[in-house]
């Protein structure tokens, strides 16, 4: 079975950095031909809201975005039937400049957080699939009535951003993923371990100073990791690509927690390489603060199969939605729920409960947690393949 979850791993590898890119040339070329053409003239900024002829319409997107590739067809087809109105149609995958213009149009209609699509109709808003598609003639109409103030914004728009779901359920499932991953046995049996080590010698500063150490270098060792990925998608303006890998890594290790869980042998798929235990066996016996900080590191890097599916399926919503800016303190909320479980046991422990209590729920719930790791896993692999592919 090792054999195998290694062949699977080495596959996903290799998937990450082939698929991608063929994925973006082919979502890319869609919207390729219909962009760059002539009559999408004139200055694009927040304040420039309407001309002689009626509202501006810009219309923000991402290549990338499953609700965008939905919008797309429909917006081209409202502005080639109304050559009369100013539209500005802006990639914020294709460029900084762009993302940061969609945070500069934001920031002067006072949306707050807003997903692409998002399409400003003079001084109105539209965001996602359906209000766009269900409102965007009725906002023109009624937007025309300002024309002739330039710059005002019409009071009593029954179109606003205020109903947009987006972060209100982002946060709760970033939450619960962090949660859900934080609870992995890999890092629960490392500190545990740790924590026995430094018991027997008997001080409870050490154990707090080093345990500290240790869950600090995993916090930072994945926060930073989760950035460099993010930035990454969002630069190469992959996000559905690597969704649509994600989902797939999704459902795969979500199988493999559950067969895991089920089978509940002790030998599980998804652990720690026994390679690797050498390693960090050495750096637990050490028991000081600089080795603590290293163990974090190599636990991070180490227990990529127990905790990576998850991570990255959070990645890719996060990214599909979101700019860089934007998106960090969702990956800082993550992270800080992913280490609280850890911080838990370390206060438990330190306050008193017997480390051998903690060690045998640990090992008498690590079925039911990895169970409980692979319904999320399935879950999210479904909410991405709803997200990317059934979009």
């Amino acid at each position: 079975m090792r054999k195998f979850t290694l062949s699977l791993v080495i596959a996903i590898l290799v998937s990450l950095l082939i698929c991608p890119y063929a994925l973006a040339e082919e979502t890319g070329s869609a919207f390729a031909p219909p962009f760059g053409g002539e009559g999408f003239t004139g200055p694009v900024h927040p304040d420039h809201r309407f001309t002689e002829n009626g509202p501006v319409l810009v219309f923000f997107y991402n290549t990338n975005c499953a609700d965008c590739i939905k919008t797309h067809p429909y917006v081209l087809e409202y502005i080639r039937t109304h050559p009369e109105l100013e539209s500005h149609l802006i990639d914020i995958g294709a460029n900084y400049e762009n993302r940061e213009l969609f945070t500069v149009y934001k920031d002067a209609f006072r949306t707050g957080f807003i997903p692409v699509p998002s399409l400003f109709v003079g001084n109105a808003t539209l965001v996602g699939y359906e209000e766009i598609t269900l409102h965007l003639d009725d906002a023109v109409r009624i937007q025309a009535a300002g024309t002739t103030h330039p710059g005002t914004h019409s009071p009593g728009f029954p179109f606003s951003p205020g109903g947009i779901a987006a972060s209100d359920l982002t946060i709760p499932l970033v939450i619960a993923a962090g949660l859900a991953d934080g609870i992995n046995p890999c890092a629960f049996s490392v500190l545990i371990i740790l924590l026995f080590t430094l018991a027997a010698a008997g001080s409870r500063r050490n154990m707090v100073l080093v345990g500290s150490s240790f869950i600090s270098a995993v916090f930072v060792f994945y926060f930073l990791s989760g950035m460099g990925l993010f930035y990454l998608i969002q630069s190469a303006a992959i996000s559905r690509a690597i969704g649509i890998i994600a989902a797939i890594i999704a459902f795969s290790l979500g199988a493999l927690s559950l067969y895991d869980g089920i089978r509940g042998d002790g030998r599980p798929a998804l652990a720690i390489p026994g390679s690797k235990k050498g390693i960090i066996d050495r750096y637990i016996k050490k028991g000081s603060v600089p080795a603590a900080l290293i163990l974090g590191i190599l636990v991070g890097m180490f227990e990529l199969p127990c905790t990576g599916g998850i991570y990255l399926a959070i990645l890719s919503l996060i990214s599909n939605q979101m700019t860089f800016a934007e998106g960090i303190p969702l990956l800082l909320v993550y992270n800080l729920f992913f280490i609280l479980p850890l911080v838990l046991i370390l206060c438990v422990v330190v306050l008193g409960l017997p480390l051998e209590r903690v060690d045998r729920w640990r090992q008498e719930h690590r079925n039911a947690v990895r169970i409980l790791m692979g319904l999320v896993l399935i879950g999210l692999g479904l909410l991405l393949a709803l997200t990317f592919i059934g979009g």
